[in-house]
């Protein structure tokens, strides 16, 4: 796929080693997906965010404060008169947000999981971090993605509304969904699980704790690394089983093994629920990530076209 990409108003200069295999969609791969819609119907996969939304607590919580006011701007009388005054009066509204992208729905950057100091690329933690964020491999080089989509309702497979805490997802329950759906997984695509966690996600802590950890293991990531995936994503805000049985992979393994082994990234707590119900489990996927430079990863409103 070529991308016709603008020059980085800060002079960024990527190396071709900060882009893992979701920038090499060929053209012929990118028209395909862009024909799979047959139905013409939008499923809108973002969960969405809000003041005392759940949040993991290696994240900052999701503030929204009211920044600038029209009653504001006429009594401290610092916004300049040509955008309030005139015959009619124009009122100005702005809010301040403070929160980690990784934030509800979102996509990591390769930068974001680190493995003995190092991450895909040749990243490394004491010339790459500073006090503005990564500098490799950060969220400014996110892929585009519109790829094939496919969901795998794992789920579904075992007849539950949601899938129990720690609940490793394997091999053959990834099978198992195929199989259900009559689908499969080709080179390029974005795979998406639905565990069901986002039955329970927006509700109460005690909901969420007998369904909180639900994921893959590390056999399951390698099985979507072989078929050569763009990118996956889950409806759980850590995407892999916890706790992680594998102990001796050390912490997090099917993030170091994704993000920094092979440049494949990861999307969390995608809203997955009515797409579930679609007939089709093939579709267009698109996720457009925000440029902002240094960051871990993009807070996305990511579709699905059947």
């Amino acid at each position: 796929m070529t991308i016709v990409r603008q020059r980085n108003i800060a002079g960024v200069r990527y190396s071709p080693n900060e882009f893992g295999p979701a920038h090499q969609q060929s053209a012929t791969e990118l028209l395909a997906a862009l024909a799979l819609p047959r139905r013409g119907t939008v499923y809108d996969l973002d969960a969405g965010r809000w003041p005392g939304m759940p949040v993991l607590p290696v994240h900052p919580p999701f503030l929204l404060t009211t920044w600038r006011t029209p009653r504001r701007a006429d009594i401290d009388g610092d916004v300049p008169s040509a955008m309030t005054g005139g015959a009619i009066r124009t009122g100005v509204t702005t809010e301040l947000i403070t929160a980690s992208q990784h934030t509800g729905t979102h996509i990591d950057a390769l930068c974001h999981i680190t493995e003995n100091e190092r991450w895909f690329g040749g990243g490394k933690e004491e010339l790459h971090i500073g006090d503005f964020g990564a500098q490799f491999g950060e969220a400014s080089s996110l892929p585009l993605l519109l790829t094939r989509g496919v969901l795998l309702d794992i789920a579904a497979v075992h007849n539950v509304a949601a899938l129990p805490a720690g609940h490793e997802i394997t091999v053959d329950e990834l099978e198992a969904a195929m199989t259900r759906k009559d689908t499969d997984i080709q080179r390029g695509d974005t795979v998406l699980i639905r565990t069901g966690y986002m039955t329970v996600w927006d509700g109460p802590d005690t909901a969420r704790v007998g369904h909180y950890g639900a994921g893959i293991g590390v056999a399951a990531a390698r099985y979507l690394i072989d078929h050569g995936v763009a990118a996956i994503g889950s409806d759980t805000e850590d995407f892999e089983v916890i706790p992680s049985p594998h102990a001796d992979h050390g912490a997090f393994p099917v993030h170091r093994m994704l993000l920094g082994g092979h440049g494949i990234h990861i999307i969390e707590l995608l809203y997955l629920e009515q797409l579930a119900d679609a007939i089709d489990a093939r579709f267009l996927f698109i996720c457009l990530p925000l440029r902002i430079r240094g960051a871990t990863g993009s807070m996305v409103r990511p579709v699905a076209i059947v």
